[in-house]
């Protein structure tokens, strides 16, 4: 099967969708009734539903997995200053964040995070899938209907040839609604989505052999395969190691899924192949998680310069495997117990996060140099090391700290640049950073510190990333309308379109009757333009920055008084 077959049959592909439309009209199904095994996106448009904005029902991952306290998480706050809210799209609530720092070298592009929160608090705004400017104003969300569901690692990526959005969806176990595994692991029934530039869902990847699909990566490689991580929980006895007997870990294996066939290419099981001696995480942690020893925690899957090696993150053994895939075999390790290199003064790391492999024998990673507890040690920060395979050592080549200087718990990445800079989230924290290449020192953080924003207090985002991105929605712009003593208000925005430059509206006594009666600049994701016209009917159309209209509203009728 080619690529370009294999795109036009996808499941949940628009050119299926619309082929299962035309069975619907010719059966007599109702359309919710024929697509209620369709993912929501879909349905939305075909189905002529009226809704504009993708919601997350009956996709995988889609329904929270139940909490084995009883705890009831809380719901999200999505009335405060640290909130949007919309006339145009009254159910979008995504988070403000506050940008601290802009200084000229700043990068464009867009931002793209995946707020979320621990069970213990309510978040500010719903959870899900963000893209951001620089300045903060959100150009497209992606809400998901319960607290107790996430989205991680949410970026843009390569897919057959074209531009995609990928995430990770599910439950993430935190205590006190989760203590049945880890904290930080996936919970079953969570999956990955593969979404083109109409934001349409054109895919979904599951974990293989009996193994959850886990938060911390999703990997598009150039062949059209997918490296990811996953979890499995073992049986074991503990005493050996200091812990129960009746006890588990949490084990982890590294899968690439051919794209196309689903067709399992490579897996590589850490328990076949790291000693558990090598862990740093201590094994009275698994008493409050199930008895469960989250020995591994291998968090990145980084491509190297060879197509048969990947490297690898392992947080619990403070450990960066260099793997041969075609083998099985570690190449090397990076750091802990059994490292190949010696390393230089402030070059060596702990609980690490995000490693990747750049060119001329770099690596990049995120040092939290932290679990939560104490740790002797500098500030979490952005590390690039530089490697020399030939005497095997491993030295400081830069350094990248937050100002002020932070200690983060859990989570982070390092993202290069195409310009050179750095772009960091900064994981448990409030943050995302930029920082030009050169870098700085823990004593001297603000020096080339370019960009930094701040997310409101009880949310996260497992990683964040900058990049460049068109969107075209499949869906039409929405409408609002609000009237007071006579003055008619019409509220624009299209979720996700980062082509629309202007607004037209449309308004006459009759649906059929509708003419110009106003246009104006977007201004930020909701544009508001006051009309001097009774209507009662109203339209708005998007256009680009060449003046021609890519999308209209649905026609909406002001309410009477």
């Amino acid at each position: 099967m080619t690529d370009k077959t294999c795109f036009k049959t996808s499941l949940h592909s628009p050119f299926y969708a619309c082929c299962a439309l035309l069975l619907a009209v010719a059966s007599t199904l109702s359309l919710e009734e024929f697509y209620g095994d369709f993912l929501c996106d879909e349905k939305e448009v075909l189905a002529e539903v009226g809704l504009s904005t993708p919601c997350t029902c009956a996709g995988c991952g889609s329904i929270p997995y139940p909490s084995n306290t009883g705890f009831n998480t809380p719901d999200p706050i999505v009335d405060s200053p640290q909130v949007w809210s919309f006339v145009s799209e009254p159910n979008l609530h995504p988070m403000k964040v506050t940008v601290d720092t802009w200084n000229p070298g700043t990068s464009s592009g867009l931002i793209f995070v995946a707020p979320y929160g621990f069970s213990s608090s309510a978040t500010y705004g719903q959870s899900g899938s963000l893209i951001l400017d620089n300045g903060g104003t959100p150009f497209w969300f992606r809400p998901l209907n319960s607290p107790n569901l996430m989205n991680t690692d949410f970026r843009t990526q390569t897919y057959l040839g074209k531009p995609v959005l990928t995430f990770w969806q599910g439950t993430l176990a935190t205590p006190p609604a989760y203590t049945n595994t880890p904290g930080g692991s996936s919970e079953p029934g969570s999956c990955y989505y593969i979404l083109d530039d109409t934001y349409a869902v054109i895919k979904t990847v599951t974990a293989q052999r009996g193994f959850i699909s886990d938060i911390h990566e999703f990997l598009l490689t150039p062949r059209n395969t997918a490296l990811l991580l996953s979890t499995k929980v073992i049986p074991m006895d503990l005493t050996p190691y200091g812990g129960p007997q009746n006890g588990y870990i949490q084990d982890f294996a590294i899968q690439e899924i051919d794209l196309c066939t689903n067709e399992l290419l490579f897996f590589w099981d850490a328990l076949e192949h790291i000693p558990l001696t090598e862990s740093h995480e201590p094994i009275s942690n698994a008493l409050v998680s199930g008895n469960i020893w989250d020995v591994y925690h291998l968090n990145s899957i980084g491509l190297t310069d060879n197509v048969d090696d990947i490297i690898v993150s392992s947080r619990s053994t403070w450990t960066i495997y260099k793997i041969n895939k075609p083998t099985g075999n570690i190449i090397w390790r990076l750091g802990g117990t059994s490292s190949n290199f010696v390393f230089g003064p402030g070059a060596s790391f702990s609980w690490q996060h995000d490693a990747r492999f750049l060119p001329n024998n770099l690596i990049s990673l995120f040092d939290d140099n932290s679990d939560g507890s104490p740790v002797p040690g500098p500030p979490s920060h952005g590390l690039i090391l530089q490697l020399d395979l030939v005497n095997m050592t491993a030295d400081v080549y830069r350094t990248y700290f937050h100002d002020p200087n932070i200690t983060v718990a859990s989570q982070g990445n390092v993202q290069s640049l195409p310009n050179g800079n750095k772009f960091i989230g900064w994981g448990q924290s409030q943050y995302y950073s930029e920082f030009s290449e050169a870098g700085n020192t823990e004593l001297n953080p603000s020096i080339n510190f370019l960009y930094n924003a701040t997310i409101p207090s009880t949310n996260y985002t497992y990683r964040a990333y900058r990049n460049s991105w068109v969107g075209r929605p499949f869906y039409p712009p929405s409408i609002g309308i609000q009237s007071s003593q006579g003055q008619v208000t019409v509220y624009a925005s299209w979720n996700g379109s980062t082509e629309t430059a202007s607004w037209r509206v449309l308004a006459g006594p009759k649906k059929k009757a509708l003419v110009p009666v106003a246009s104006s600049a977007k201004t930020g994701f909701e544009t508001s333009i006051p009309i001097n016209n009774p209507g009662p009917y109203f339209q708005v159309l998007a256009l680009d920055g060449s003046g021609n209209v890519i999308g209209k509203s649905k026609i909406i009728q002001k309410k009477r008084h």
